[in-house]
């Protein structure tokens, strides 16, 4: 299972056990990814990193002093760069 971390602006948008739909963006050497609608966004992730899942689980909401961080997990391999990516 493949986890991957969101900054979320505000709290109570997003509950751990939702299902949520993502979004991806193209940036000149990466991409993003937006919980739909607008709710949390993603890092940037290399190309060869890529999610190929458009759908996951939150598995955790959590706050501290930069924010509200959610953790979503997808139905595909780990990657290293995810696991590295943990702000906490």
């Amino acid at each position: 299972m493949r986890k991957m971390e969101f900054k979320m602006e505000r709290e109570g948008l997003l509950e751990t056990g939702q299902k949520v739909t993502i979004t991806e963006g193209l940036l000149p050497s990466n991409y993003y990814y937006i919980i739909d609608p607008s709710l949390a966004m993603s890092a940037n992730i290399p190309f060869r990193y890529r999610l190929k899942s458009r759908e996951g689980i939150v598995t955790d909401v959590i706050e501290n002093d930069r924010g509200y961080y959610v953790t979503v997990e997808f139905e595909e391999p780990d990657v290293p760069a995810c696991s590295a990516e943990k702000t906490g």
